[in-house]
């Protein structure tokens, strides 16, 4: 068993711990940055991700004739957040901290290191209440040119400088078992050495113990994510007011993803605070062509769908597709039932269906604009949409209600789909057609969000009949909760500091990205913006490697 040191330890090479070790990089200190996955693992969650980011007032969103202000952001932040416990005083200086970084230095620093952006910006999260609830006011999520991959992209550069130029040491296959603490300080880390595997990156790798390690540094900062990959921690954590836990869930995470980390912070010192506030979605879809166990994709809805819970009721208002996702949660979570349904159609899912993940965006990944232009203004859904439709288990086709609804219960045996009620609700919605106003509040909707003209442009198709051939075929698609975030984790100081019971730092110990709630141990409250995971990623890596180099 070996000892070495260095100025840093980062356990995780995901987002977080690559930005704050090129922080520290570009400072001249030295890094070691331990993981206990294969090296194709190398930058974690965010390869997989979309790549949207939270910005406010960007030229981007003022090209688009959107008016946006950090007095507004600030309002929608904390109607959504719902900041109401005692431990959330770091929380709210964090939301603060991020709200000005998102207004000021973030898109110049974006820009710096090579990252740009797509010119449209997307509306997610659009809350549909009063002013002062949740949800975003303006579209205010700029996705990446590249998504998740272009992100990560000059974190990894700047780390395999360091390499080249001595100043990190990557181990992969190196599992944290403890933290090492001497004097009330957190000095260094131990752990297991795992056998070598060349699992490709998301899938499931061994967890053969080969031998032990340990490592000291004048700081160690947890990297080590959330608990979205492990089911059972995200059962016992469910809270009341989500209502039961799902029995069947998918995953929009790896297994690694599993919550080890926090304990092994918590057993060094660090607490741990809000871990019932969580992020799941319910538009997931079983993927056909898993990488990792339950893997699931989230499909981006448009607004247009027609949502019925498993009964075949239609969900109030204003739970319609991308309007409030914990809200949809909730309310589907009474019904007893862990499923739901859209039922769209052909036109819709042309303009208003995306799969959330750089593996589902080719074009976008791909930063092809020739293939941009064929995949989300050519005829067709995108080529990935097309692919579930035909192959996905969760996609029913059909050419008339009656045939859509006798599949559908076909489906799902086991629970009780009121056919005609869903008859009657495609009928009575399609009935508000006729005139151009009326009182169902989600046409309403619509035709709000057309009046943004990115909507219009290539996210909202016009309205029409659900029934109307023209538009045809009909589409059902059963949803599943779909396991993503914990918005609680160790909480910490603006500087990273992870801090203990009494509000005292615990020395030489930081956080970063979703162990730390992204930030003070719930930075988003009870919600979030969207757009927000992968910022605070990037926020609490910045200021934790900034912190860190300052010494």
């Amino acid at each position: 068993m070996g000892t070495e040191r260095s100025d840093a330890i980062i356990v995780g090479a995901g987002l977080a711990g690559l930005v704050a070790a090129a922080e520290l990089v570009d400072a001249g200190r030295h890094v070691t940055i331990v993981d206990q996955e294969p090296e194709a693992t190398f930058g974690g969650q965010a390869w997989w991700s979309f790549g949207g980011l939270f910005l406010v007032d960007s030229p981007e969103q003022r090209r688009m004739g959107i008016r946006d202000s950090i007095e507004l952001a600030r309002q929608d932040w904390a109607g959504t957040a719902g900041f109401d416990r005692p431990e959330d005083d770091h929380a709210r200086a964090w939301a603060d901290a991020y709200l000005e970084w998102a207004a000021g230095e973030k898109r110049a620093w974006l820009q710096q290191k090579g990252i740009g952006l797509f010119p449209v910006v997307g509306w997610a999260e659009r809350g549909g209440d009063t002013a002062t609830r949740h949800g975003n006011s303006v579209p205010r999520f700029h996705i990446v040119w590249g998504t998740g991959p272009a992100i990560l992209e000059p974190f990894i550069a700047t780390v395999r400088r360091g390499v080249d130029a001595g100043l990190v040491t990557l181990l992969f296959r190196h599992r944290l078992d403890a933290l090492t603490v001497t004097d009330g300080r957190v000095v260094g880390v131990r752990g297991s050495l795992l056998a070598p595997d060349d699992a490709e990156r998301g899938a499931p790798s061994t967890r053969d113990v080969v031998g032990e390690f340990a490592l000291e540094a004048s700081a160690v900062v947890m990297a080590t994510g959330g608990i979205g990959g492990n089911h059972d921690l995200v059962r016992a954590a469910w809270p009341e007011r989500l209502g039961t836990p799902p029995h069947h869930m998918v995953s929009g995470v790896p297994a690694h993803v599993d919550g080890r980390g926090l304990g092994i912070a918590e057993a060094a010192g660090a607490r741990l605070i809000n871990g019932d506030r969580m992020w799941h979605y319910v538009e997931g879809i079983q993927n056909h062509s898993p990488v990792w166990e339950k893997h699931g994709i989230r499909i981006l809805p448009g607004p247009s769908s027609l949502w019925l819970d498993a009964t075949g009721r239609r969900l109030p208002t204003p739970l319609f597709p991308g309007f409030d996702t914990l809200g949809t949660l909730a309310h589907l979570r009474a019904t007893g039932y862990d499923h739901s349904w859209f039922v769209t159609t052909q036109s819709i899912i042309e303009k208003e269906f995306a799969l959330s993940g750089s593996e589902q965006n080719p074009d976008l990944t791909g930063r092809s604009v020739r293939e941009l232009l064929r995949q989300r203004l050519g005829k067709g859904a995108t080529g990935p949409v097309e692919a579930f439709k035909e192959k996905g288990a969760d996609f029913i086709v059909a050419s008339t209600v009656d045939d859509l609804v006798a599949r559908m219960a076909a489906l799902e045996p086991d629970a009780p789909l009121d056919v005609a009620r869903v008859r009657d609700e495609i009928a009575a919605r399609d009935r508000m057609l006729d005139n151009e106003f009326g009182k169902d509040a989600q046409l309403t909707a619509i035709r709000g969000a057309r009046k943004y003209r990115g909507d219009k442009l290539i996210r909202v198709a016009p309205p029409h009949r659900l029934t109307d051939p023209k538009h045809g075929p009909l589409i059902a698609v059963r949803l599943h909760v779909l396991t993503r975030k914990s918005l609680g984790g160790i909480q910490t100081d603006l500087d990273c500091r992870a801090l203990d019971a009494s509000g005292t730092v615990v020395p030489g110990l930081y956080a970063v990205g979703e162990a730390a709630g992204f930030g003070g141990g719930g930075v988003h409250g009870y919600r979030s913006l969207e757009g927000t995971f992968l910022g605070g990623c990037l926020h609490t890596g910045l200021r934790a490697g900034r912190a860190i180099a300052r010494g």
